[in-house]
């Protein structure tokens, strides 16, 4: 299915005054099954992806005492944030 390719990137504050980054995508969406496994090292949907990249990308937030989440962005895409001082 052809869709235009967009991508969102938002930044202000949470509630608790961290910097709040969220980044959107038009992508097909993850399914339920694969929302749980999305930060796991080595878990990807895509043919020739090594599964890296978001358990990385959480690994450094967290050492750095961040956050980094995903959350459903009904009907296109997750929305991928994070929460950092």
């Amino acid at each position: 299915m052809d869709r235009p390719r967009e991508l969102m990137i938002r930044s202000g504050l949470d509630e608790t005054q961290q910097a709040l980054v969220s980044v959107t995508d038009c992508g097909v969406g993850i399914s339920a099954e694969d929302a749980d496994r999305l930060f796991n090292p080595f878990f990807t949907t895509k043919s020739s992806g090594m599964g890296m990249g978001l358990s990385i990308c959480r690994s450094i937030m967290e050492a750095h005492d961040g956050r980094l989440w995903a959350t459903a962005n009904v009907p296109t895409a997750p929305r991928f944030s994070s929460a950092f001082r």
